[in-house]
This record gives structure tokens, C-alpha cells and sequence, in this order.
């Protein structure tokens, strides 16, 4: 690479100061990404202002619905009417507005209208988070009006500001001139209030605060009486407005500075939150809270297998049914659960750490409160963590060369894998969101990327892409860069981001460069940016359910299916805001399936589920193994994944069937491993991989057969290691680590004592057993393969080997026998813990977190909406695309 000339240097020394800027927020994570903040937390002694309230509506409609009701009590009711209920979507008492519509009163506003007339004075609330800040017009909010013409008051967005008309008798018949604040719209959810009192003095006001002040002069006895309310839009639906509707409340005076800070502090709700559990929906809290807190720190012993005392916590009816010593929860009675009486005299959990405070009190408050419990059966394996909904996440290296590839047309797969760190495991993968921070290795690589990449392309023939013009004026920068930004960021720019990129292109004008230059620093400055290193979606973090953004919702989906960015199609499709209809969702799914790209991004779960990777690393006794050697490595990844990708697309067959398919793709070396006859391996084109018929070998059969797996039990072919990778990869299943102090030192196979004649004395042991029963019978099956995955009669001591046992499923009261490995493999793959955790290691992939107990009924969904389509790899991602763990967002607060 050169070194940069003395005009670039100079030029860098500017723009760094932009990349320096964008860059600051990744260096600790994360969590320090500059977003908005979310407005504060409801106060549970704060009371409504109810004097002087004219209409009220909080959108606890159905789906579907028409109707919104008028829930303020105050004469005839003014009921609303939403013309096109299948452009809304509607979740705990809020609306979700994805294309325009109209919301309108069938009759006249005569309440409002003759009130306001009456009074001078008026208030419009509305709780509200708008969909982005380019809405203009204005967009209507909330309008009494006829017509883009004629109004009596309209409340609504334009860009960045918001904006009221007033009609009085000194105004225009359309409220001009009107009363705006400054850049104040921010895409959260916000309390916007806007009043006049009888002296003309007109406000506006943002989460509590006075954004704007302006006396509107005249009396309000011009409104016309016959004017409409109308929500979300003008009455002729030629003024939309998109995002989500919290609450609305029209008020027939003026409300004082002390009561609109009131209502907002009493939060988004007709009705004052009442205290404790109550303000969170009794089913999120329990799965979120209390579930983990049962799963950690008591189901080791009292779960259906082990009950110790009689005392099952793991189910809901058996929790509440008590054990031998009595009523473990009685709900509402803190003094008779003795569960409590147990956790705060710190004697349960037994030999564990103590609960925290904080636990305490969450217990102590759920039972207070009647202990509301909404899950039948705990998922130990969905509540071992305590984690967040929802993560910001950086691209991973293959996502990174991938939305690279996809975005610029440039290559630097070879580049990237040897300069950026490598992604480090978490929960079983990569990908884990939490896991994926950024340090100063990741912002000087990047960055040395980030030139790369740029002197690759052609910038002129890129830049033509977004603008014909070549001029480095404002106007076209400032346009060029929001298009150009909105390929590269996946979703368009606001103000502050195209100020701070159009400085760069005015440090290069004002030097005497020209466009291809500024066009090049923009494009450093841009693969440099969060923006573009991170799949940034609004973070609120205070709890709430909400709809992704059109362009978040198109990531999402490109992402899951591809690991890469949108296409046009689908980039296009979320301009249009088309992402809102299932049936379309369902085409793209389908579309994207058939690319490519799919069968790659399916491959790389594959091989993260199973761990691929460690094969790179493995360096087993060469004293014992000394056939092994990196090429045999390769062979084995390559077996599982060529049979992996032949059994998914080729064959379309339901995943569970992963492990016990009768063929196997492997070559001529790995078939001599296996004991194969490499001549009867069948030709397959275009790949070195033979395909074996394996239904006449009883000794092999499905993927935990195959070395790539039987290695994870390292060169002593351990029962336990094995086992766990079962229990927890294939079941998810959840035992605990061992306690403090115990010698877990492995005992090794001798003459006259086999592994399995070793793993039944452990289990024999009253100390280990308990928990060892859950997981080593699971590699009884395989005790005939070594380290290595070759298959033996006897072990190295001469000792003869076994393949029968009894393996106890999750959940199951009764083990159940198998007689071969065969048989091993056909009760796993025929099972249906097997079937719901290859779709929740799929689930978890795609989104690039764990899943927790609060996932548990879209989980459900994601499994039936599959078995209609086969369980085959596509009915799962389109399942998965389609469930509410996509098409909503949750952000956890604490």
C-alpha cells in the first residue's frame, strides 16, 4: 500500500476528526452508542388531569378493529373509525400505524367544537412515537378540520419540528400563521402537548418540557362547528402520518404547566398506573424476573426428576401443590409460603450462593402479589440467563465481507479474516450479540479496511449510482450523501448524520480537491461509522413492545436469511413500506431461500451449532493418533457440512432428521477412517465428497456418528463431555456445574475396566449421580468410537465396548432403553425435544441472542407455523421471519 501524499495527509488530519466522532460511541460497545433517551419511567402517584377533558382515546382496540372508542366519559361519546384496520397493528393499548390511514369521527366534533368555542382555551395531547423525523405537510396528528384548507386546530409533524395551526378570527381559515419549536421531533416515544389559553397564548410541550411560546391572537368563536377529528392524517387521507398512536386527550382549556408535567409523569396511560407489580403485564414479569430466579437458584434439586422433598418447581400446578413439608407459595400470603421463609433465612438454596437483595425482593413482591404464575412448565435452558430482549449488534467477520460485498462490490474476505479479531463464542455462538464489543483493534482495523476497500472501487462509476452531478456544492452533497448513506447504512440518514458527512466534502472543496476525492473520504468515513459496523435499531430500553422501523424490519429479515444486507428488491420493498403485509414477507422469504447466499448463511449455523471451528485447533496425541493431521480435520468439516447441505436443500427433509439420515458425503481418507469401502462411495458432481448409502452399516448414521462430533470428547472419548454436548446441543437440557471443591479429574479406562464401566461407578456415586444421570447415558451409544470417531469392538485395554442404555428426555418421569446406537439415534431424531431445540438453536442463530423465558409463546408459534411446511430448513426461517421475536421488538428495562 502507498503512503499517503502531503494533500491527502492534510486532508486526513480533517476528516479524522469526523471519523473520530463517529467512531467513539464502538470503542466501549455497544452500550455506549449515542441513541435517544427514552422518556422517564410512569410515576405511580401521579394522577391524570381529568377537569376540563373533552375526548379521550388510548387504543385498547383489537386488530382488525374499527372502532376506537372515546373513553373520556364526557357527553355523547365521539367515537372513531380507522378506514383501514389491516394497515394498523394494535399491542397493548397502542396503536402501530405502518401505512397511511385515516381515523375519523363519522359525525362532527359538536362536543369539542361548541367547547372550545365556549371556553377560548383548548389542550391537544398525544402520546406518540413517530416512525422517523422526515414527516412533513405538516402530517396530521390530530386535526379538526375539513380539508388541507380549513381547520380549526391541527397538532402535527413536520421533519424535525412539530407544528400547530390555530384557527381564530385574526388567522387564516387554515391556521397561518402557525406556532412551530425548534428541532425537537426524536424518534421515541413522546408526550407532545399543545395548548391556548383564553389570553392567545399558544405552547407546545415535549416529555414536560416548554419547546415553544408564541401569542396567537383573535378568539376561537371562528371554528366551524361542523369539522371532524381526525387522527393520523387529514380528512381527505392526503396527509398521513406513521408511527405509533399511545394516547390522545383533547381538553376544552388550557392545562397548566403543573398538570401537563403531571400527565406526564403518570405515563402513556388513560389511566394512572396503579403501584407494584401491576404496571408490568403480569406475564413478562414472571417470565422475565421470576422464572430465572427459580431456574437458578432452586429447579437443581426441585425439578420433576429429582423433587426433593416432594417439591417441584418446575411446573406451575406441582409449585403450588407444595412438597411433604407443606405449601411451598401461597399466593398473597408471604408468611405461610415457606419457600420464603427458606430464601430469607438464606437456607435455600443449599451449599449455593444466597439469592441477592434484589432477588429477594422480586420474590417477596410476586408472591405479595398473588404469585401470578403464566408458564405451565420453567425452560431452564430459556432462563439460565437473564439477559436483555433485544442487543445492539455489530456485524460479525462473515457478515461484515458479506454486507461488504453486497454494498461496494469489493472483496476482502482474505483481508478481513487476518486483520479483524476473531468473533469469540458465546451461548453455543459467535454471533451472540452481547459478546460482539468493539476495541481499539476493531477501530484500527476498520479503519486499514476501510482504505482498502476504498482504493479497490471505482468511486465515480459508485458515486453515478446517487447523483449525475459532479458539483461539491451544499445541495448536491447534502443530496448525494443521503443517498448514497442510505445504501451504504441500510436505512436513511438523518440531519446530524448528513452535517457531519458533508463536512468532509466541505474540508476537501475548501483544499481544492474534487467530487471523486470528497466521494472517497465520505465512503472511509462511512464503512468507519456505527452506523455501518453495527445493525443499529432504536434501542428505547423501557420495556415496551414496538414495531421495527420498515428498514429495520428489511435488515432483520437479509440478516437472518443471508447474513448480509438487503438487496434493492427488498430495500425498495421497505421504501414502499410493503413489509407490513405477511404475504409479502412470505414471497421475500422465499425469494431469498432460493438464492445462494441462503445455503451459505444456512452452513455457517450448521457449523456454529456444532462447533466446527474447534476441528482448526484440534491437535490430539500423536502417539495415540498418529493418522491425524490437518487434512483429516478438513475432511470432517467438509463430511458434515456437504451432508448438512445435502439433507436441507437438496433433499428438503425435516431437521431432526439431521441425526439419523442413512448416508453420509465423505472422502476416500475419511471413508478408510470410518471402515467405508471408498469404491462404493457414489460419485456426486462437483464435489470431491463421494455420498455412502449407510443403511446397511448399523455403526453409522446421522451427524452425532460423525467425526466432525465424536471429536468434542478429545482423545480419552469422554462419556461426560459427550453426553453434556447432547444434553445441551441437541436437547437443551440444563444440569449444574459442579460444586466448589469437587475433583473432577477424569478417571481413566484400564485393563478390566472400561469407560463405561468408569462412567457407571460415577454414576453409582451418590454425590455425582444425581446430575451425571442426566447427561452420560446419552453417550452409552457411543462408546464404541474413539477420540477420533473410528469404530472399534473393543478399547485399547482390550476391553470390550458397549452400545445399549436408557436415556431420561428433559421434562420425562421414565427413562427409556435403546439396545444400539441406531436406536440412539432414531429416539432423538423422533422425539420432540429434539425437534423444538434444533428450531430454537436456529431461532437463537437468527437472532443473534439467547432465548429467555419471555420467548417461550412465540417459540410455540415459530413450531407449529413449521410443522405445516415439514420442519424442513425454509418453513423454520420463514416461521422465524414471520414470529413476533421479528416483526416486534421488545427492549428490556431494569
Amino acid at each position: 500500500m502507498t503512503e499517503p501524499g502531503p494533500r491527502r495527509t492534510a486532508w486526513l488530519g480533517v476528516a479524522g476528526g469526523v471519523l473520530v466522532a463517529l467512531m467513539s460511541a464502538a470503542l466501549a460497545g455497544p452500550e455506549s452508542l449515542e441513541a435517544p433517551q427514552s422518556p422517564q419511567s410512569p410515576d405511580a402517584t401521579a394522577t391524570r388531569a381529568v377537569e376540563g377533558l373533552l375526548a379521550l382515546y388510548d387504543f385498547g382496540v383489537a386488530d382488525g378493529d374499527r372502532v376506537v372508542p372515546d373513553r373520556s366519559g364526557v357527553g355523547e361519546p365521539l367515537d372513531l373509525e380507522i378506514d383501514r384496520p389491516e394497515r394498523t397493528r394494535r399491542r397493548d393499548n397502542r396503536l402501530f400505524i405502518r401505512k397511511p390511514v385515516t381515523i375519523t369521527s363519522r359525525e362532527p366534533a359538536r362536543k369539542i367544537n361548541d367547547a372550545v368555542r365556549s371556553s377560548g382555551s383548548l389542550t391537544v395531547e398525544a402520546w406518540i412515537r413517530p416512525r422517523d423525523d422526515r414527516q412533513s405537510g405538516p402530517a396530521r396528528i390530530v386535526t379538526l378540520s375539513a380539508d388541507t384548507v380549513r381547520r380549526n386546530v391541527t397538532l402535527g409533524q413536520d421533519g424535525e419540528r412539530w407544528d400547530l395551526r390555530l384557527r381564530t378570527t385574526s388567522t387564516s381559515a387554515n391556521g397561518l400563521p402557525s406556532t412551530a419549536t425548534g428541532k425537537s421531533v426524536r424518534t421515541v416515544l413522546s408526550h407532545v402537548v399543545a395548548t391556548r389559553d383564553a389570553s392567545g397564548n399558544a405552547q407546545i410541550w415535549v416529555d414536560g418540557r416548554r419547546v415553544a411560546s408564541k401569542k396567537v391572537r383573535g378568539e376561537l368563536t371562528a371554528w366551524d362547528r361542523s369539522f371532524r377529528l381526525c387522527l393520523a392524517n387529514e380528512v381527505g387521507g392526503d396527509r398521513p402520518w406513521l408511527g405509533e398512536l399511545h394516547l390522545v386527550a383533547i381538553y376544552g382549556r388550557a392545562l397548566s404547566a403543573a398538570e401537563i408535567r403531571r400527565n406526564h409523569a403518570a405515563g402513556a396511560s388513560a389511566d394512572s398506573p396503579p403501584p407494584g407489580l401491576a404496571r408490568a403485564a403480569p406475564q413478562h414479569h414472571f417470565d422475565a424476573r421470576i422464572a430465572p430466579i427459580l431456574a437458578r437458584h432452586c429447579l437443581e434439586c426441585h425439578d420433576s426428576e429429582e423433587k426433593k422433598g416432594g417439591l417441584d418447581l418446575s411446573r406451575k400446578d406441582a409449585a403450588l401443590a407444595g412438597g411433604r413439608s407443606g405449601k411451598a407459595i401461597v399466593p398473597g400470603d408471604l408468611e405461610e409460603s415457606l419457600l420464603w421463609e427458606e430464601v430469607e433465612a438464606d437456607e435455600m438454596p443449599k451449599k449455593r450462593t444466597p439469592l441477592s437483595p434484589r432477588e429477594k425482593k422480586l420474590l417477596r413482591e410476586w408472591i405479595e402479589n398473588g404469585a401470578p404464575w403464566t408458564t405451565d412448565v420453567i425452560d431452564r435452558s430459556a432462563v439460565a440467563l437473564e439477559l436483555p430482549a433485544e442487543w445492539v449488534r455489530r456485524l460479525t467477520v462473515p457478515e461484515y465481507i458479506a454486507t461488504v460485498r453486497a454494498t461496494l462490490g469489493v472483496d476482502v474476505a482474505d483481508e478481513a479474516r487476518e486483520i479483524l479479531p476473531p468473533d469469540l463464542r458465546a451461548d453455543g455462538f459467535s454471533n451472540t450479540a452481547y459478546n460482539l464489543n468493539v476495541d481499539l483493534r476493531h477501530v484500527e482495523a476498520y479503519a486499514r479496511l476501510a482504505e482498502i476497500i476504498v482504493e479497490r472501487m471505482d468511486a465515480l462509476e459508485f458515486a453515478a449510482r446517487f447523483t449525475k452531478s459532479r458539483k461539491l456544492t451544499d445541495d448536491n452533497m447534502r443530496e448525494f450523501i443521503a443517498k448514497m448513506g442510505k445504501w451504504v447504512f441500510r436505512g436513511p440518514l438523518d440531519g446530524h448524520e448528513i452535517d457531519t458527512l458533508r463536512g468532509i466534502s466541505t474540508t476537501v472543496a475548501s483544499a481544492g480537491g474534487d467530487f471523486e476525492e470528497a466521494t472517497r473520504f465520505i465512503l472511509e468515513a462511512m464503512l468507519q461509522s456505527p452506523r455501518f459496523i453495527y445493525r443499529l435499531e432504536d434501542q428505547r430500553g423501557d420495556g415496551s413492545l414496538r414495531l421495527p422501523g420498515d428498514h429495520e424490519l428489511a435488515a432483520r429479515i437479509s440478516y437472518i436469511i443471508w447474513g448480509g444486507p438487503p438487496d434493492r428488491e427488498l430495500a425498495r420493498a421497505a421504501d414502499e413500506g410493503e413489509l407490513t403485509d405477511p404475504e409479502t414477507v412470505r414471497a421475500h422469504v422465499k425469494r431469498m431461500l432460493a438464492d445462494p447466499r441462503g445455503v451459505e448463511r444456512s452452513l455457517q449455523f450448521a457449523s456454529e451449532w456444532l462447533d466446527l471451528g474447534r476441528l482448526e485447533n484440534l491437535r490430539p496425541d500423536p502417539e495415540r493418533f498418529p493418522a491425524w493431521d490437518d487434512e483429516l480435520a478438513a475432511d470432517m468439516r467438509r463430511e458434515t457440512l456437504a451432508f448438512f447441505e445435502d439433507l436441507v436443500w437438496k433433499q428438503k427433509r425435516p431437521l431432526s432428521e439431521l441425526l439419523n439420515a442413512q448416508f453420509t458425503r465423505a472422502t476416500p481418507r475419511l471413508a478408510r477412517h470410518y471402515g467405508l469401502d471408498p469404491e462404493r462411495g457414489e460419485a456426486v458432481e462437483g464435489s470431491e465428497l463421494a455420498r455412502y448409502d449407510l443403511s446397511e452399516v448399523p455403526s453409522r448414521g446421522g451427524l452425532l456418528t460423525h467425526g466432525s462430533v465424536l471429536t468434542i470428547g478429545g482423545d480419552d472419548a469422554s462419556m461426560v463431555t459427550r453426553g453434556l454436548f447432547v444434553l445441551h446441543d441437541i436437547l437443551a437440557g440444563e444440569v449444574e456445574d459442579p460444586p466448589p471443591g469437587v475433583d473432577t479429574t477424569p478417571v481413566p479406562a484400564k485393563e478390566g475396566m472400561s469407560r463405561r464401566d468408569v462412567s457407571e461407578q460415577r454414576l453409582a456415586n451418590p454425590s455425582c449421580g444425581g446430575c451425571h444421570a442426566r447427561f452420560e447415558p446419552f453417550a452409552f451409544g457411543f462408546e464404541k468410537y474413539d477420540g477420533l470417531g473410528a469404530h472399534h469392538e473393543k478399547d485399547e485395554h482390550g476391553n470390550q465396548q458397549r452400545e445399549d442404555g436408557e436415556i431420561l428426555f428433559p421434562g420425562a418421569e421414565k427413562a427409556v432403553p435403546y439396545r444400539t446406537t441406531a436406536e440412539l439415534m432414531n429416539l432423538l431424531a423422533t422425539s420432540e425435544p429434539v425437534r423444538e431445540n434444533v428450531a430454537r438453536k436456529l431461532t437463537q442463530f437468527a437472532l443473534g441472542r439467547p432465548l429467555i423465558e419471555a420467548d417461550g409463546p412465540a417459540l410455540e408459534k415459530i413450531l407449529a407455523e413449521a410443522r405445516k411446511g415439514g420442519d424442513d430448513y425454509g418453513s423454520l426461517i420463514t416461521a422465524i421471519v414471520l414470529s413476533d421475536l421479528v416483526q416486534w421488538t421488545r427492549t428490556e428495562s431494569d
